[in-house]
C-alpha cells in the first residue's frame, strides 16, 4: 500500500542527509540522492543494479524526505506504508522520484535545486493495530490513523506520521496531525496503528 505526500505539516522529521552525497552517507541515502540527480538532469530511473553501494534488507516501506539545506523547510516526502517491490533498491528508488517531483505540495525539485538538497531514508517495520492511544509514544512510534466512517467519500482515508518530528511532543498532537492529513474529523471513529523505522542519513 502506497501514500503520497505523508509527511508533517512542514516538519518531516529534520533536515539529514547533507548536500553533495559523500562516501560518509548511509547507503540508501546515497541511492536516493543520485536517484533524483539523475531524474532530474536526465530525465532517467536508476536501475537498482546501479546502486553506488550495495543494498542490504529485504522489502520494506520505505519514505523518503527532503529537506532545503540551505533553510531547513520540507521540500518533499512521499514513501510507501508496506512493500510494492521485491527490492528494497527499487522501493528506495521509486520513492526518492516521487518525493522529488510528485509531491502535490510542491514543484518538481529543479536543476538548480540539487545542491542545496539535503535526504534522508526511513525504512518502516510493520505497522501494528492499537487499542488506544496511551499505546503511542511520538519519539518511538510513527502512526496511522485509518477511518472508519462508511458511506462517506473520507472511509478508508489513511494519515501517517513519522516517528520523533521537532515539535510533536505527545500521542494527542501526533494523531491530530494526522488526522488532518487525511482529512479525517477529529470526531471520526478511527483504527489506530504504530510502526518503528530505521532512520538514515
Amino acid at each position: 500500500m502506497s501514500s503520497s505526500a505523508i509527511g508533517a505539516p512542514d516538519p518531516e522529521g529534520g533536515p539529514a542527509g547533507g548536500p553533495a552525497g559523500g562516501l560518509s552517507l548511509h547507503p540508501l541515502v546515497r541511492l536516493a540522492r543520485v536517484t533524483i540527480e539523475k531524474y532530474v538532469l536526465e530525465g532517467k530511473r536508476l536501475k537498482p543494479a546501479e546502486a553506488p553501494a550495495p543494498i542490504e534488507g529485504g522489502p520494506a516501506g520505505v519514505f523518503v524526505t527532503i529537506h532545503k539545506a540551505s533553510t531547513g523547510e520540507l521540500r518533499g516526502c512521499i514513501g510507501t506504508i508496506e512493500p510494492t517491490e521485491s527490492l528494497l533498491a527499487q522501493e528506495t528508488i521509486n520513492n526518492a522520484i516521487a518525493s522529488a517531483t510528485r509531491d502535490p505540495r510542491f514543484p518538481p525539485v529543479g536543476l538548480r535545486e540539487l545542491d542545496d538538497l539535503m535526504i534522508d531514508v526511513s525504512v518502516l517495520y510493520p505497522p501494528e493495530p492499537i487499542d488506544s492511544i496511551a499505546q503511542l509514544d511520538p519519539r518511538r512510534y510513527g502512526v496511522i490513523v485509518q477511518s472508519l466512517q462508511e458511506g462517506s467519500h473520507r472511509g478508508g482515508r489513511r494519515g501517517l506520521l513519522l516517528p520523533d518530528i521537532p515539535g510533536i511532543d505527545d500521542a494527542e498532537t501526533q494523531v491530530a496531525y494526522a488526522r488532518q492529513k487525511a482529512w479525517i474529523g477529529a470526531d471520526e471513529p478511527v483504527q489506530l496503528f504504530r510502526f518503528k523505522v530505521e532512520r538514515y542519513k
